[in-house]
């Protein structure tokens, strides 16, 4: 039985030299020492040991059980002094090197433009106003003059969610919802984004932004928004602007306009932007339609008002020489990084 547990001794003491980590030596120690260990299955075995022999044998497993839990604790503290030698050489951080420079962002064209418009805005008496993009048919459609069979509601096909839900096509909810709150004097905008099934192109696309006006009060007439309009686009392409008036026609306004200012990029002379025409349409207005104000239960008999939508990306086009509206949304930095 001692050659037994000499054998343990030194079998016990080359393992343990060869553990390389924690799991290991625990391995090693529950062999060894554990319940169901080696040195635990030889101590079993001595009440077959004669009287004289059993203290001999009980001192000397009693000496091996020692050296071994010796050889353990010594051995995890190698391990552990190798652990942390091996993760400071890993996770070392070279203090000579320079640090890392954050970028800062900086506004989106779009609302750079957006701000400067609202200052213009609120600088000649409008309110602004916002609402829901996911509107009511009734709101976006039925009081503005368009019923369920209106021929006008096909060029603004929209995307539904269900008979009676959709994603706005415009922000003209907004004047309606504030109409029905807010009678006369009114005047406000409303900036948001409105959702139309357009392909995409270099002038279009099924998102993007508008800024619609309202004014109702008494005696407006197509002089004040005519002379509105004019302030306004000075106000933000310079006094050398050349802007156009062009009869239309919406189911919400009566009399009605498009607006065009001169072609940026060909100055007139026809180019793939304009589409050949010289001109880029940017807004169209008109007179507020008496059944749109009897709608909202104000009295077109007593008041009147003009409305105005403008699409804020065609906006920024024309003030940055943007020849494609699809750079808004590509998310090139190369592009965001000129505003």
């Amino acid at each position: 039985m001692k050659e037994k547990l000499e054998a343990i001794r030194s079998l016990a003491e080359r393992e343990l030299r060869e553990a390389g980590d924690r799991q290991a030596l625990e391995n090693l120690r529950i062999r060894y020492l554990g319940k169901k260990g080696e040195l635990t299955a030889i101590l079993k075995q001595m009440g077959a040991l004669s009287a004289e022999e059993r203290p001999a044998v009980g001192r000397l497993a009693n000496q091996i059980r020692a050296h071994i839990e010796g050889e353990l604790t010594a051995r995890a503290a190698e391990i552990r002094s190798m652990e942390t030698a091996r993760r400071l050489e890993k996770e070392k951080i070279d203090v000579t090197l320079p640090g890392r420079r954050h970028e800062l962002g900086h506004k989106h064209p779009l609302s750079i433009e957006l701000d400067e418009i609202k200052e213009i805005f609120v600088g000649l008496g409008f309110d602004i106003v916002s609402g829901p993009e996911v509107e009511y048919d009734y709101y976006n459609f039925e009081a503005l003059n368009m019923p369920k069979d209106h021929p006008a509601r096909d060029t603004q096909d929209t995307f539904y969610i269900n008979d009676n839900i959709l994603l706005r096509t415009q922000t003209s909810p907004v004047q309606v919802r504030t109409m029905e709150k807010q009678k006369p004097p009114i005047r406000i905008i409303s900036p948001g984004r409105v959702y139309r099934s357009d392909a995409v192109d270099a002038t279009h696309s099924p998102l993007f932004h508008q800024i619609e006006g309202l004014v109702v009060d008494k005696g407006i007439t197509f002089a004040n928004l005519k002379g509105t309009l004019e302030v306004i686009i000075k106000r933000m392409y310079g006094e050398d602007s050349i802007v156009r008036f062009r009869p239309h026609h919406f189911p919400f306004t009566e009399p009605s306009a498009e607006v065009d200012i001169q072609c940026f990029n060909c100055r007139g002379a026809g180019c793939r932007l304009c589409k050949g025409e010289g001109w880029i349409e940017i807004l169209g207005c008109g007179m507020v339609h008496p059944n749109v104000l009897s709608n909202c239960k104000i009295d077109p008999e007593v008041y009147s008002g003009f409305a105005f939508g403008m699409g804020l990306e065609r906006l920024v086009m024309r003030k940055y020489n943007i020849d494609d509206l699809r750079l808004f949304y590509e998310n090139d930095v190369r592009f965001l990084k000129q505003f």
